[in-house]
């Protein structure tokens, strides 16, 4: 059997690359610019390399009893690694992708292709305007994986965005999102202020290095109109490669102090990541 190569290719963004893992044998990275987007194993769907996917698929993991069905909505497509996690672990799941690049999404179909009947529906589309066009209560979970480079764009920042989310999930739905950021996290921040205006439970999972302002990274933000199960979240999260712990209630309330909802108007992109953060050949 050939020996798979990597693949390059010029994308609505920048430029793709699809590298095969040496030690897993159709294990792809793929990275977009240099930096990386995702971790797929075609042969097990269910092994997250990242420890930032492990977090949202804690999300979705707890967000009701194993192996029922969700609709979910994915903001942001890359690789397509949750949602075929979501496939494997959640037979019969409905599951629509909005994708901006269709670069992107041509290169993913061509070499990662999903299996059909998956239940996986990827649509070419900017991840706000795609949100709002959603019918209202459809969705168990969103899931929002959305950089544009190495940023959270500044349209998907905003109180007024985290509005026509909680209108698409269900009452008991849950919102979970992939941020980066870093000390004093002004961004960050202002991120758990801006959904707890929404929200009424909020939590972040993070490792606690990251929270403790020593390295830029991601945390995952969990947002919902119904009670978090921030137990059985601190369990997962904590058995982690990479041990991290959630944050709530009043603990989350001092990491937030001071800082304020971010509205359409003067909403930002996430920060810039110190140079060679994510970035990798």
């Amino acid at each position: 059997m050939d020996e798979p190569i990597p693949v390059t290719r010029d994308v609505d963004w920048g430029i793709a690359k699809l590298m095969p893992d040496v030690d897993r044998a159709r294990a792809w990275l793929l990275t977009v610019n240099g930096a990386p987007q995702s971790y797929v194993d075609l042969d097990d769907p269910t092994h997250l390399e990242f420890e930032y996917a492990r977090r949202l698929a804690h999300a979705v993991d707890a967000a009701t009893e194993p192996r029922r069905a969700l609709d979910v909505l994915h903001l942001g497509g890359g690789a397509l690694t949750l949602p075929r996690y979501v496939a494997a672990t959640r037979p019969g799941s409905r599951q629509r992708v909005v994708e901006a690049d269709r670069g992107l999404i041509a290169l993913v179909a061509e070499y990662l292709p999903v299996r059909d009947g998956s239940g996986i529906e990827v649509c070419a589309a900017d991840a706000r305007t795609a949100l709002e066009a959603e019918p209202d209560a459809s969705a168990d979970v969103i899931i929002a994986d959305v950089f544009g480079g190495s940023r959270v764009p500044a349209h998907l920042t905003s109180v007024e965005y985290a509005r026509r989310a909680a209108r698409v999930l269900r009452p008991q739905g849950r919102y979970a999102a992939n941020l980066a950021d870093g000390a004093p996290f002004t961004f960050l921040r202002s991120q758990v202020a801006t959904f707890a205006a929404v929200f009424a439970h909020v939590c972040l999972i993070a490792e606690p290095s990251m929270l403790r302002g020593r390295r830029f990274g991601n945390a995952v933000l969990v947002a919902s109109h119904a009670e978090l199960p921030v137990t059985a979240l601190a369990r997962r999260a904590a058995g982690d490669a990479f041990p991290a712990r959630v944050e709530h209630g009043p603990m989350l309330e001092r990491f937030t102090a001071g800082a304020a909802p971010v509205h359409d108007a003067d909403a930002a992109p996430s920060p810039e990541p110190p140079g060679g953060t994510f970035s990798i050949g």
